[in-house]
This record gives structure tokens, C-alpha cells and sequence, in this order.
């Protein structure tokens, strides 16, 4: 049976967008990973997956939007693909972006693209780690008139109180999360295994013996990748 578009979304997140190691975010905090979810939306298999998979949540759900739309730049591809698919299948959702701040110029707007009122919108992000951006998005498409109908991201870090934040401020509309951190590590460790030709492991999820880092091998015992060796 062919894997559904979901499924091969998750192995290019992992292949592409998906690095172990030690890493600075942007908030100052440090991570043994990073993930880069543009470089799987903004290749061409990764974007038409994107755009199939994301617009298979929303009809799934019955939000039923006239718009998709998120704050720039990493909703962009996401916005981009999932109403180039809509539209190929007949059912057009079109897209806008929020700028993270007023033009100085022009119009002086702040929603480009699809401007109609009153329009339910969907709200999407790649990665939501504190919700900060998401949260920028619902906040300026309300205020612009919009109404939410939905938020979703690519993958949820599971960190920062990022869900609890989203989940509050998209209220009364519901934040879905098509993968996890733990989903994409486990594809992408999985993947490494295979190319390697390594054991397989039965328990990504599992912390490691000596640290509180997730496990990504169980032999000889439960490790992290910093201490798999």
C-alpha cells in the first residue's frame, strides 16, 4: 500500500528539516536539535505533500475557511501550497500573509493577499516552540476582521508552554499539531538506522540512562544521541 501523503510529509520532515547536535534558538535556550521546516515545504515533493496534507486536516475537521493565512515567513510555503492544491481540486482556499509589522508605506497594511470580510480564515505556522508567532497571526487577523476558524502547525516542540499558549489565545477555535518533536526525531532516527544498517531500537520516546534527553537507541541500553557512544 502506497504511504499517505501524511506519512511521506513525515519522512521528508525527518530527512530534510530534522538535525541532532547541540543547538542556540532564537530564544537563547539550548536544544540537542533543531528543525528547519522550510527546507522541506519549500522543496517541491515536500511542498506539494504540505499542501495535501494540510488541506486534508482542514476538510477533515469541517472548518470550511475562505482563507488560510499566517505570520511571515514561515507559514508562507505552507499558505502558498495548501491553496494551490484547493484549487486544483476545486474547492479554492485562498491565502494571505501577516506581516510581522505595519508597512511605513503604500497602504500602510499589515494583511496582504486575500482582504474580504467577513471571511473564516485558518491560521498556520511550521513550528510552534512558544506560540509567539501563531499567536501574532490570530491576534492580527481578528483584529482585521477576520474569524478563526482553526490554527494548525507542521510540528509542535512540545516545549515552552507553546501548545497552552496557542490554545489560549486561538479559543473558541480549536490548535491542531499535524506532527510532535517526538514524531519527527523518531522518523528521523529510524531513517538514520536504516541507512546505516543499525539494529533497530523499541523505544525512541524512552530517556536516556544518564541524562533526561530522549532516548534514541536502546543497545546496550537506553542513550541519548550525546551519550549513544
Amino acid at each position: 500500500m502506497a504511504a499517505s501523503a501524511r506519512e511521506q510529509l513525515l519522512a521528508l520532515l525527518a530527512e530534510k528539516s530534522f538535525r541532532l547536535g547541540q543547538f542556540t534558538l532564537s530564544s537563547g535556550a539550548t536544544s540537542d536539535y533543531y528543525i528547519d521546516c522550510r527546507l522541506t515545504t519549500l522543496d517541491a515533493a515536500g511542498a506539494l505533500l504540505t499542501g495535501q496534507t494540510v488541506l486534508h486536516e482542514i476538510e477533515s475537521r469541517g472548518w470550511r475557511p475562505d482563507a488560510i493565512g499566517g505570520l511571515t515567513m514561515g507559514a508562507d510555503p505552507i499558505v502558498v501550497a495548501t491553496s494551490v492544491i484547493s484549487a486544483q481540486q476545486g474547492r479554492p482556499i485562498h491565502g494571505f500573509l501577516v506581516r510581522k509589522a505595519e508597512k511605513t508605506h503604500g497602504t500602510g497594511q499589515r494583511i496582504e493577499g486575500f482582504r474580504q470580510k467577513p471571511a473564516r480564515v485558518v491560521i498556520v505556522d511550521d513550528v510552534c516552540t512558544t506560540g509567539a508567532s501563531t499567536i501574532q497571526a490570530i491576534e492580527a487577523a481578528r483584529e482585521y476582521g477576520f474569524e478563526v476558524v482553526g490554527v494548525m502547525c507542521l510540528v509542535d516542540r512540545q516545549e515552552s508552554d507553546g501548545r497552552a499558549n496557542v490554545e489560549k489565545a486561538a479559543a473558541p477555535a480549536p490548535f491542531v499539531a499535524l506532527f510532535t518533536t517526538s514524531d519527527v526525531r523518531a522518523a528521523h532516527v529510524s531513517l538514520t538506522q536504516t541507512k546505516s544498517g543499525a539494529p533497530p531500537i523499541f523505544a525512541v520516546s524512552a530517556k536516556c540512562d544518564f541524562c533526561d534527553r530522549p532516548a534514541v537507541t536502546n543497545m546496550p541500553g537506553n542513550r541519548c544521541d550525546a551519550h549513544r557512544s
